[in-house]
């Protein structure tokens, strides 16, 4: 990161900083994907730059793998901001931190977005607005969609899902973080599996609706759809 550090110093344009930063955060998303086995695997046709993407959320591994394919924005639930690593590194290259509980924040974020799509940024939005073991796509929150429908921006789609080797734990229990998991506990057992594989699959074409429930309910139904669960039955 002082070699990235270093690089971001050479652009005197906030907007040539931000653009250097997630490249530089790109490069460390690879290099933490080298360094925990994870092989990322990728169906279907990415989408062209500059993309609104919507994918369901398992985990903090979820930044890193979207990371190291695309120099994206994020959009994240508040609490991603205090994981140890991700969070410092994702609010670096400007990641929307969103807090579920307060409409007003809410609004904070969709004008954030408003401001990201006419800038050309790409974004990556976790739109079921929290993490899961991978038993389902759980309902996608419309107020995260509300500047693509406002714009009526095509969204793309894609779903995520992990394999973990014969005879390792499973991936819902060793890479999806969710409930009470605590962070150290699991990122310990998480880099003791021989390998992680990762399942980005993407959505053949994307959704465009001026109604952001509606936008929700049709991205949902489609990630659905592709999605291949990580468990059957959590626990």
């Amino acid at each position: 990161m002082l070699c990235a550090g270093g690089t971001v110093l050479l652009f005197p344009l906030p907007r040539g900083r931000r653009a250097a930063r997630r490249v530089a955060f790109r490069v460390w998303a690879r290099g933490v994907l080298r360094l925990l086995a994870v092989r990322t695997v990728v169906e279907g046709e990415p989408p062209a730059s500059p993309f609104y993407l919507v994918s369901n959320h398992l985990g903090y591994l979820d930044i890193v793998v979207y990371a190291a394919l695309s120099p994206a924005r994020f959009v994240a639930k508040r609490e991603v901001r205090g994981w140890p690593v991700v969070g410092f590194l994702a609010a670096l290259v400007g990641t929307i931190f969103v807090d579920r509980t307060s409409k007003r924040d809410a609004v904070r974020a969709v004008n954030e977005l408003g401001g990201a799509l006419r800038a050309g940024d790409d974004v990556v939005v976790f739109a079921e607005a929290t993490s899961s073991a991978g038993s389902r796509v759980l309902p996608f929150r419309p107020a995260l969609l509300e500047a693509a429908a406002r714009a009526a921006r095509p969204v793309h789609y894609a779903s995520l899902s992990y394999r973990t080797p014969p005879g390792s734990p499973p991936a819902h229990l060793a890479v999806c973080w969710w409930g009470d998991m605590t962070f150290a506990a699991h990122l310990f057992h998480l880099s003791r599996l021989p390998w992680i594989e990762a399942t980005v699959r993407h959505g053949p074409r994307p959704i465009a609706e001026r109604d952001r429930k509606r936008l929700a309910e049709r991205l949902h139904q489609a990630v659905s759809s592709q999605f291949t669960p990580v468990v059957t039955e959590p626990g």
